[in-house]
């Protein structure tokens, strides 16, 4: 394992302080990037709302996490993980801070490690369940992923490790949203949990690096605003 980051003095990244940061310095934004930061962090703003019910708060904050990157199939061409992996390439090639790799390797022995080894979020082992072929193997892959995200975590491949954890939230959003799970129910709590806390963490700075640079090509948003 790498040397632990040196600690850097904690600033407060929420709705009130990315909401006013974004006002400040909104007029040198290009028109569309201005409307998917606005549109980012208004979702954000909503889900600090919902403290009790997890299940919103996920599903809101990855709401707020579509209106950060979904530009990116139109930039790149492909799916939805190859958008995740182009977002994210572009996040971290601009955070000469390193601060989605220190938030990383604060949470990778709470959140992220319970999130590689739940197979509940790891999507070969629900195609197992349901009968597709090919799939037996599924706690080998399962075993071969964690293995390649901790030599990631070593190597500090940060794109990496966020795209393969992202894979994992895909799953846990297409429970939710698609009506594989029940409301506040008492099965499999804990993914909601820790999947609601990463993007508690991560989305703010996600936001924050977007209003850093505004001058990169983000993309247009599929939904503009229409008279």
């Amino acid at each position: 394992m790498p040397k632990k980051p040196a600690p850097t003095l904690a600033v407060t990244l929420d709705f009130k302080s990315l909401k006013a940061k974004q006002r400040a310095i909104r007029a040198g934004f290009p028109g569309a990037m201005s409307l998917r930061v606005h549109r980012a962090i208004s979702w954000l703003g909503r889900a600090e709302a919902e403290a009790d019910d997890t299940d919103v708060r996920f599903i809101v904050l990855w709401i707020s996490f579509n209106a950060a990157y979904t530009a990116h199939r139109q930039i790149y061409g492909g799916g939805e993980r190859v958008e995740f992996k182009a977002y994210f390439d572009t996040l971290v090639e601009l955070d000469n801070a390193h601060r989605i790799y220190k938030a990383v390797w604060e949470r990778y022995s709470q959140e992220i490690r319970l999130l590689l080894d739940n197979r509940y979020v790891f999507a070969p082992f629900w195609s197992h369940f349901n009968g597709e072929a090919g799939y037996t193997d599924w706690e080998d892959q399962l075993a071969k992923s964690k293995r390649l995200t901790g030599k990631a975590l070593a190597k500090r491949d940060t794109s990496y490790i966020l795209a393969t954890l992202f894979d994992r939230l895909y799953v846990l959003r297409n429970q939710l949203v698609h009506g594989g799970a029940t409301w506040q129910s008492g099965t499999n709590r804990q993914q909601v949990h820790d999947g609601a806390a990463l993007l508690d963490c991560l989305m703010p700075i996600f936001i924050d690096l977007m209003m850093d640079h505004p001058e990169r090509d983000w993309g247009r948003p599929h939904y503009p605003v229409v008279d």
